[in-house]
């Protein structure tokens, strides 16, 4: 029965549970068989004892006889082997093994045993290389899959999935494994690589030359309009660029020249505007600084022409007083005037090589011996060298306006400190007093053009000084805040040794 039925195991048991008849070991008559107290039908493992004492892996099916009173079933098998793994259908490129150890070992914790993993064609070359994937699936009893380096080649590789194979107790008796070569894909990958490399190549080499041909129809016009751009934002408003052609950079080159006229015209129709403005506000400012002085003017003279009816003494007293108020109010007048003149005519700086600490010490002497009892000057210089290249009067000049409105901030005394110390590319010079200070919105306007926060003043003295300080490149803030004194701070250029 198990040659007709090509099986490796076959056995009778009765409805006792005993063996009949076994084809593999004729001796077991009588033995009890525990395979058969399954109830599933479904196909299992377990190890099939041979009469040498030794024990084999199998595949094992129990299935009752018909019509058969009591009942007698027959439990058949296949030996898992070689010839076995031989018979399962495998797709090219695909490998088969099998690890099942031998019945004598602790299964659950023994090492990995090459002698016991094979294939079909014998065993498995490389066979320590899947000892930790099988190992893995001996153990979790989970099916686990990896790619395995059999050589130092790439196409020598393998996808591999590991199969634990259990009995009906749960136990891992076998490791299936199912090898598919890589030599297919890493081949495939090689060409695909090659190919790309090659259309990488191309694709540079048209790049290339689209790029060169860009560049000479296209990015040489554009660098034109940049470079002329660039001009215009320099102050160059009457720039051009060449119109060639009727692509689109040849419509953006028409536009901008378009832009650039339209900018000139603006600009003198804008500096027109600026110097109507200015004049009207040069005139009013004028006007306004005129009026009060004429004035006390006119009342001076008309009391003369009503004292011409006095007696000698009485005239001569009012003629008196009347000369002095026209004194004052002339030379009002003439400060005004001069103040005025001065806005309208700066000169240009003579440059020289000059010491910051000079100009500095220079001022200081000069204002110190005139200054009240009550201020008190102070230096803060640096020894070291401070080097400008600047004009010494103008700078003088600048230096004497921001000590006299210091001056004019404390007028019950106080402090004004003088300070000079060179930058890594700049001079720095503050000029500190103790007043009143000034609020966030009069900082702002401080330097505006007859802007002023005096009774009595034409709003320049500030404004000649940002002019100064601005011929020499430099720059001039202030900080300040209420009751806390103010500090006026120049920046000027290093200059270079």
């Amino acid at each position: 029965m198990a040659q007709l039925a090509q099986l490796d195991f076959l056995e009778i048991v009765g409805p006792d549970g005993n063996v009949v008849s076994s084809a593999q070991w004729p001796a077991r008559f009588g033995y009890p068989e525990p395979a058969v107290s399954a109830s599933s039908q479904d196909p299992f493992l377990k190890r099939e004892e041979l009469p040498d004492g030794g024990a084999t892996l199998g595949l094992f099916a129990v299935r009752a006889i018909k019509s058969a009173e009591p009942a007698v079933r027959l439990i058949g098998g296949k030996r898992l082997d070689r010839s076995f793994l031989a018979g399962l259908p495998a797709a090219p490129g695909m490998t088969i093994g099998l690890y099942a150890e031998d019945s004598s070992k602790d299964s659950s914790g023994s090492a990995f045993d090459s002698a016991s993993y094979y294939q079909a064609s014998g065993s498995v070359p490389s066979a320590l290389r899947y000892a930790p994937l099988i190992e893995t699936a001996r153990k979790t009893g989970q099916q686990h899959s990896a790619i395995l380096y059999l050589t130092a080649r790439r196409e020598d590789s393998v996808n591999v999935t590991a199969i634990p194979l259990k009995g009906n107790s749960g136990a891992v008796l076998a490791v299936l494994t199912v090898a598919i070569s890589r030599a297919g894909l890493v081949a495939a990958r090689q060409h695909i690589r090659a190919i790309a490399y090659a259309v990488a190549s191309g694709g540079i080499l048209l790049a290339i030359v689209f790029s060169l041909w860009i560049t000479a129809r296209v990015s040489n016009p554009i660098e034109q309009l940049a470079r002329a751009a660039e001009d215009v934002a320099s102050g160059n408003w009457d720039v051009r660029v060449p119109e060639r052609g009727r692509d689109e950079v040849t419509v953006l080159a028409r536009s901008f020249n378009h832009m650039t006229g339209e900018l000139s015209a603006q600009r003198e129709r804008l500096v027109q505007s600026e110097r109507v403005a200015a004049w009207r506000e040069l005139a009013r400012r004028l006007a306004h600084e005129l009026k009060n002085p004429l004035f006390p003017l006119q009342l001076t003279v008309e009391n003369l022409v009503r004292a011409r009816a006095l007696p000698a003494e009485e005239f001569n007293e009012v003629f008196d007083e009347s000369t002095r108020t026209l004194g004052m109010e002339i030379a009002n007048l003439k400060a005004i005037i001069g103040r005025f003149s001065d806005f309208s005519k700066m000169p240009k700086p003579q440059i020289e090589p000059i010491d910051a600490r000079a100009v500095v010490e220079r001022v200081r002497s000069l204002y110190e011996a005139t200054a009240d009892p009550g201020l008190v000057f102070q230096t803060e210089i640096s020894s070291e060298a401070m080097p400008l290249s600047a004009d010494p009067e103008l700078l003088h000049r600048a230096l004497s306006n921001l000590v006299l409105n210091a001056m004019d901030a404390m007028p019950g005394g106080g402090t004004l400190t003088l300070a000079a110390r060179p930058l890594e590319h700049h001079i720095e010079i503050r000029v500190s007093d103790t007043g009143e200070g000034l609020t966030p919105e009069e900082c702002a306007r401080l330097f505006t053009p007859y802007y002023t926060t005096k009774e009595h003043g034409t709003g320049l003295g500030l404004a000649v000084v940002q002019s100064v300080i601005a011929d020499h490149g430099g720059t001039i803030t202030v900080e300040s805040s209420p009751a806390q004194g103010a500090t006026f701070i120049i920046t000027l250029p290093r200059a270079q040794a």
